[in-house]
């Protein structure tokens, strides 16, 4: 039976009669697993940061009517040309309106929804800004100010203002940032929308947008549905866009296709509409986690090299133990149990270290002109990446031990004492 206490007094006397050697070894996983947790919370923290920004402002589930050519062209409905070779050039899109058909219906239906988390309605209007003899074409979106603060977020990217000024304020406006910079205005300030029919509508600016997208914030600004109806001249069932957020994003795509078939409009979901900024974020995991583990890796194979050096610097101290009664498993178990006890203080003190140079990251200041919203750099802690740095500092020692510790397993003491 194998005594616990004794093995772990021997392992301990090694650790610390070779204070450098031991030293070495634990800084060697201490860096490693403290560079991993910095790494992989600063780089997660980043791709939060990227994907908040972007899937944030982006509906699970967009509904519009979607402007393309006819199907089935006329030429079709006649059965004399139907087995023949039939070529038509020059197509142009159908006409049809981008008012979505019954849309407050299929507005209080998404809604009654378990799987819908919410759905707005708005109206998207082509129109020009005007302030004194500038004149700047862009859009003015309609919205629900309140249901989109609750869903999207949006409160994060008014930098001047409040969402509850433009809801109480029935001629108001968010206005775009690039806009406000081009025109120089401010809170408070009047600025007029012309339409393409000729109108011209003025607005009060309550609160300045900024996306953080320059094209969006160069040209796209915020109004109540109802004004932004108003200043159409449209009837209060008028809606152009439906945009869904549902509790699970996954169910995103059966959902759009289901809502097509159903109401015969075109329903783009979130994975369709991002498909390339989701494979970029793929590809900076991918990279994050590559690099984290070559960390973890190196720092193994320092390991490995230490405790291997101590055997051959402690052969004598292995024949003494064989002589002594010490079977080859009680000397496996004395450099095994050093390799673990080194990976455990080793990777607890790198926990601490990651810990520290994260907090250190995330207090830094950072400022951008793009996201005002953002003062220090994006870190996440997650207590997972903890346990993976702590499990894998003790299984990469147990691994970098295992095989030296299997050699001193088999060392015959008779030999070495002969070669003393």
């Amino acid at each position: 039976m194998t005594n616990w206490n004794v093995i772990l007094n021997i392992a301990k006397t090694h650790l610390l009669t070779k204070m450098k050697s031991t030293v070495t070894a634990t800084l060697g996983v201490t860096f490693g697993i403290g560079a991993y947790i910095t790494l992989v919370s600063f780089m997660t923290g980043l791709n939060t940061l990227l994907d908040d920004l972007i899937l944030n402002q982006t509906p699970h589930i967009h509904i519009y009517n979607e402007i393309e050519p006819s199907k089935q062209q006329p030429v079709a409905l006649y059965p004399q040309f139907k087995d023949g070779l039939n070529s038509i050039s020059s197509i142009r899109p159908k006409q049809g309106q981008l008012k979505i058909h019954n849309a407050l219906p299929m507005l209080n239906k998404l809604k009654a929804d378990k799987n819908v988390k919410g759905a707005t309605p708005q109206l998207r209007a082509q129109l020009f800004y005007l302030a004194g003899s500038i004149e700047l074409g862009g859009s003015l979106v309609g919205v629900d100010i309140m249901e989109e603060v609750r869903l999207s977020n949006m409160e994060d990217y008014i930098v001047s203002g409040t969402p509850e000024a433009l809801r109480n304020t029935d001629n108001g406006i968010l206005l775009g940032y690039g806009l406000a910079e081009k025109m120089s205005l401010s809170v408070g300030d009047r600025v007029q929308v012309g339409t393409v029919a000729g109108n011209v509508v003025p607005l009060k600016i309550v609160g300045i947008y900024q996306s953080g997208i320059a094209e969006v914030d160069n040209q796209q600004s915020y109004a109540n549905l109802k004004t932004v109806q108003r200043i159409l001249g449209e009837v209060n069932s008028y809606v152009t866009d439906i945009n869904v957020k549902l509790w699970d994003m996954d169910k995103a795509a059966s959902m759009a296709n289901s809502l097509e078939e159903q109401y015969a409009v075109k329903a783009t979901d979130i994975n369709e509409a991002n498909a390339q900024f989701e494979t970029g974020t793929n590809i900076r995991n991918l990279i994050t986690y590559a690099v984290s583990i070559a960390l973890l890796i190196v720092a193994g194979f320092g390991i490995y090299n230490i405790l291997n050096m101590l055997i051959y610097e402690k052969m004598k101290d292995i024949a003494i133990l064989k002589a002594t009664g010490f079977s080859g498993n009680d000397v496996q178990l004395i450099f095994m149990s050093q390799a673990v006890l080194i990976g455990a203080v080793g990777g607890l003190l790198g926990l601490l270290l990651g810990f520290l140079l994260s907090v250190a990251i995330d207090h830094a200041p950072f400022e951008t002109d793009a996201m005002p919203t953002l003062t220090t750099y994006p870190v996440t802690f997650e207590l997972m990446y903890y346990l993976i740095g702590l499990v894998f500092a003790l299984v990469s020692t147990f691994i970098a031990g295992y095989l030296p510790s299997k050699k001193a397993k088999h060392i015959d003491p008779v030999e070495i004492i002969r070669g003393t």
